[in-house]
């Protein structure tokens, strides 16, 4: 090792006429019956701004671009060393500093509660946890009211929650039983959370998902247990805001049943994540959440349109989502207008044109700020960028990917800064581009560059293919493979990257490029869906003032060595235009707060007072 100094949360089953199906309940609840919401006490850090191009923090940076950050004693990782880098203790993740940052508040505040499968960072797996944190969290700073319900999954990490106690017990139907169900308040992140957890075996396991038991059935659980608690404390949410297929059933149960109950205020918003995962699902596992699941079996409600004449027909909880939700939200502009024009869920698109929207995620600039990032060996910010070169230094020397000579201090050799560095964060899955990743290797390794990717798959076949060029590459001096998630990691490995690649087949929004510009990452992107409204070719003379990136069009490996080849080309023969993209890309604004604006008039759109 070597040490340097460095600059770093009812009642029986009523039936409407559309649905009935009778069944008593016996209610029992604990003495923890009185739930008091808690939102408006925490107090978030306000990284956002209202600004078209330029974050509130550069503003603020701008004003103190002389300003050092804390000197601390940074210990060089070594590929040798017991427990790897990115595993060692870190400080508490703090999001609430007392930060002076005028944040608008919005005139008409209102009560929204989220319904996920995913919550940034303590039930995460791809970017729907991001989402659902950072949109809470930029709704709480504009003056709403914002819960988040979510499955009290067994692998949930319980020291990452606040405050966390036990507030009911009640029973929710499934399968013509009552489940007993414990609701944990907590914070997380500054957001007040709802954890549902059921008696049986629902959401055990040592993951999210995968577990032993039948994943959809726990989610027509989840659904269902949402709006039981809902309806037990007297809850009246102006938004129910669901998100992907998980909670697609949601809509029915509340418009088909809790609506006929004491549910008469919220309006319901559903955003699609990812168009490729539909909730396929059987009238008969639909009828275990107490709905008749053969009357939604019809093309204008949830009838999967992929088996209409087939023996049996299926549902598609998304699709039903869709048709029952007042609003639906996609995650992109471009990736609105294509799903209008391909995929089966296109005519049921169109049908309801009208209430269909499409915004653009943001990031959340609180988790990801590399100048107050705690994973960090180094901080930095545009106008401060010298962090990021001990960060890239402090991953190569880490993954072995540099030698491990002695330093001078805290000097990075010039040789290894000159080497540029690719990273790909990513779930390695189809959509993903998984050719382009493969051959990027290659491509990335003749030109003299150097690759680490990070991602993990649940497909043997991908996981063998991976698992052989990790085999062949992760001993060499180029290439490092990763097969694993790790949230500590990517946060260093955005830091130290100079490009992040995003070569994907499609790709509803993308979150790894607009992270990775937020570090200092310049963009490798296929266009298509948020990539086409969030990347800029630096090499399209007709929009200069957008150029952030490189892209290409086409899913071939010589579409790909095209952009690749001109971003390696730009950072090797034009260091002081690369440095300029650099300090552009990390002043681009894709915080949430204005995504959060737009959300807010989806929800207006449709809320009711009564």
């Amino acid at each position: 090792m070597e040490r340097a100094t460095v600059c770093k949360f009812c009642s029986p089953i009523l039936l409407s006429p559309r649905s009935a199906v009778v069944g008593k309940r016996k209610h029992q609840l604990s003495n923890h019956t009185k739930f008091k919401f808690c939102y408006s006490k925490f107090k978030i850090q306000a990284l956002h701004s209202a600004q078209t191009h330029l974050s509130s923090e550069v503003a603020a940076e701008k004003s103190q671009s002389s300003t050092d950050f804390a000197i601390g004693e940074l210990v060089w990782p070594s590929p040798s060393d017991e427990i790897p880098f990115w595993k060692k203790d870190f400080p508490s993740w703090d999001v609430n500093p007392e930060v002076p940052v005028d944040i608008k508040k919005d005139s008409d505040p209102m009560h929204i509660i989220h319904i996920t499968a995913e919550m940034a960072p303590i039930a995460k797996v791809g970017g729907l946890g991001d989402v659902v944190t950072g949109l809470a969290r930029a709704c709480l700073l504009r003056g709403h009211t914002v819960d988040i319900m979510l499955p009290f999954y067994e692998c949930i990490q319980k020291q990452q929650i606040e405050d966390l106690e036990l507030v009911t017990t009640y029973n929710s139907y499934h399968d013509g039983n009552w489940i007993q169900t414990n609701a944990y308040h907590g914070v997380v992140s500054g957001i007040s959370v709802i954890f549902i957890e059921p008696s049986n075996q629902f959401f055990k396991g040592q993951n999210l998902y995968g577990g032993s038991y039948n994943e959809l059935e726990a989610y027509l659980f989840f659904s269902r247990a949402s709006l039981e608690w809902m309806q037990m404390t007297g809850a009246q949410p102006d938004i129910i805001h669901v998100h992907e297929w998980q909670t697609g059933a949601l809509p029915l149960l509340y418009w088909d049943m809790y609506h006929y109950l004491s549910l008469k205020k919220p309006r319901l918003v559903l955003t699609i994540h990812n168009m490729e995962h539909y909730g396929e699902c059987t009238k008969e596992q639909l009828s275990k959440s107490g709905l008749d699941g053969f009357i939604y079996a019809t093309v204008e409600k949830a009838v999967d349109d992929r088996t209409i004449g087939h023996n049996p027909e299926r549902l598609s909880l998304l699709k039903g989502g869709i048709v029952y939700s007042n609003a639906v939200v996609t995650v992109s502009p471009t990736y609105l207008k294509e799903t209008l024009c391909t995929g089966w869920l296109a005519s049921t698109l169109i049908r309801n044109r009208d209430k269909y929207f499409g915004i653009l995620n943001g990031i959340d600039t609180a988790m990801w700020n590399p100048a107050t990032d705690i994973f960090l060996p180094a901080k930095f910010n545009a106008q401060n960028p010298e962090g990021k070169k001990l960060c890239k230094y402090y991953v190569q020397r880490g993954l072995g990917l540099a030698s491990e000579g002695i330093l001078d201090g805290n000097h990075v050799p010039d040789m290894t800064h000159k080497v540029p560095l690719v990273v790909c964060i990513t779930r390695l899955v189809p959509q993903k581009g998984l050719h382009l990743i493969s051959h990027a290797i290659k491509r990335v390794e003749e030109l003299g560059a150097q690759m680490v990717i990070l991602g993990k798959t649940s497909d043997g076949r991908v996981e063998r293919e991976f698992e052989g060029l990790a085999k062949l590459h992760n001993q060499g001096p180029s290439i490092r493979i990763l097969l694993m998630f790790s949230e500590e990691l990517s946060h260093m490995l955005y830091a130290a990257a100079d490009i992040v690649l995003v070569p994907s087949m499609f790709e509803p929004c993308g979150l790894a490029q607009m992270i990775g510009m937020r570090y200092g990452a310049v963009p490798v992107v296929r266009k298509t869906g948020g990539l086409a409204d969030t990347v800029f070719d630096m090499d399209d003379q007709s929009n200069h003032e957008m150029a952030n990136g490189f892209v290409f069009e086409g899913i071939d490996e010589g579409s790909l060595d095209s952009a690749l080849d001109r971003a390696l080309a730009h950072y090797r023969q034009k260091p002081d235009e690369w440095n300029g993209i650099v300090q552009k890309v990390m002043e681009l604004d894709n915080s949430w707060n204005n995504t959060a604006g737009k959300y807010i008039e989806v929800y207006n759109s449709v809320r009711v007072r009564l």
